[in-house]
């Protein structure tokens, strides 16, 4: 099957370059689709063709990731750098206002470009990525959170690479995708992701988003001081927004919906039967929510 998409290389005034599958009309309003680690655009391979129908669609290999630039050092990855990488891409395209989708790290910059960015973001879409405020309180507050992202502490650690290199990227892609997903699910897009896990120095910067996170995971048995955001205020979100939840995500629990419509007052919450992948594990839930909200 041919891709319904180009795959275009863009250099951005933010110093890298990125590759951005692009689709649709530019005359429709837009849509920037946002991937997680550690994928790539080909997250949203079900979505893409379909919201091109009535969007212009754009969806980045983030930096670090595939043949997107990788600069070199762990502050190069602060959300910071990709909120500005999204803003630059919308500016390249002369798009002024668009709607946002982001599903794991791709959620993270989603809600913090929301947050930050009101004047360009109009509508947020989240899809299993969890809030800023709640991720950070259930680190603290939900053991059963807090085990699950242990794997975070264990990216972080510098030798992390090491240990890829001596199972060989076959077998973290096997130990990394069967925790949480049908082996069939991705069989197909095996040799794809080998590939653009194999890019020079991709794994140490798809990394480097874990080590250049402010979030702090503590250890199971430690009980570090709270961060002191966790105790004021946190300002809601003002767009309207849509949050898809896999249910049976192992790696984001359920806690990561509590309290969170009141830091969103205007959500729509559709709860799926998947897990952490859900744009592709439940592709047709996913688009048809997507859809039925943009109306």
């Amino acid at each position: 099957m041919t891709a319904a998409f180009d795959l275009q290389s863009i250099a951005l005034p933010t110093g890298v370059t990125l590759d951005v599958a692009v689709a649709g009309d530019p005359a429709n309003p837009a849509i920037i689709l946002l991937h997680g680690f550690p994928e790539s655009h080909r997250t949203w391979r079900h979505q893409i063709p379909e919201l091109a129908r009535t969007h212009f669609v754009l969806a980045p290999d983030q930096r670090g990731f595939a043949r997107s630039s990788k600069p070199a050092e762990v502050s190069d990855y602060t959300p910071d750098k990709m909120v500005a990488d999204l803003a630059a891409l919308a500016d390249h395209f002369g798009i002024a206002t668009f709607t946002l989708v982001g599903h794991d790290w791709g959620g993270a910059i989603a809600w913090m470009a929301a947050l930050t960015r009101p004047d360009r973001v109009e509508r947020l879409i989240i899809v299993n990525a969890p809030h800023p405020y709640v991720f950070q309180k259930t680190m603290f507050d939900d053991l059963r959170q807090r085990e699950a992202s242990q794997y975070i502490r264990a990216f972080r650690n510098p030798e992390f690479e090491k240990h890829i290199q001596s199972i060989g990227l076959s077998a973290f892609f096997d130990s990394s995708f069967l925790r949480h997903t049908d082996f069939a699910n991705v069989a197909d897009e095996k040799p794809i992701y080998l590939d653009q896990w194999g890019q020079p120095g991709a794994m140490t910067a798809m990394l480097n988003w874990y080590r250049a996170s402010a979030i702090i995971v503590p250890e199971m048995d430690e009980t570090p001081e709270r961060p002191a955001f966790l105790n004021a205020p946190f300002p809601p979100l003002k767009q309207p927004a849509l949050v898809i939840w896999g249910l049976k995500d192992a790696a984001l629990l359920p806690s990561q919906l509590e309290g969170l419509d009141t830091l969103v007052p205007d959500m729509t919450l559709v709860k799926v039967d998947a897990g952490h992948f859900v744009p592709w594990e439940a592709p047709e839930a996913v688009t048809s929510a997507i859809q039925e909200w943009l109306g």
